[in-house]
């Protein structure tokens, strides 16, 4: 009696389902995420409470962790510029971002956010005049 080789079928890459069958829907949670939300699904008060005391007992990290998800992440701000009709008014709107910048009136990264606005507006006025 001589040992038998076994072949094994190699993996399936890229369609590991059949047609029509994407797999698991976009937004459905995974069989880990299931059984970790069951197993704390009465906890869920009594963990926010004590990472809010871990928080303000100095726990720094935990400091951060909650106040990443209770704050907003962008402001609203305000800032006078005036009508763009011409490539060159975005000269003058970008003077208005700096001194907005210089005075703290905004911060330097919503001043570059406000510039790459402008200046996302300002090409096809170059273009139209080119």
């Amino acid at each position: 009696m001589g040992s038998q080789r076994v072949l094994l079928a190699p993996a399936v890459r890229g369609r590991p389902f059949a047609r029509g069958n994407g797999g698991r829907r976009p937004g459905s949670r995974n069989r880990a995420s299931l059984i970790s939300a069951a197993l704390l699904q009465g906890e869920r008060e009594e963990l926010l409470r004590k990472a809010i005391e871990l928080a303000k007992a100095g726990d720094v990290a935990m400091l951060k962790f909650l106040l990443a998800r209770s704050l907003p992440r962008e402001r609203l701000i305000t800032i006078d510029l005036s009508e763009m009709k011409f490539a060159d008014d975005a000269v003058e709107a970008m003077n208005r971002i700096m001194r907005a910048i210089c005075e703290g009136t905004i911060s330097p990264s919503e001043g570059a956010e406000l510039a790459n606005v402008v200046n996302s507006y300002a090409r096809p006025l170059i273009w139209r005049i080119s």
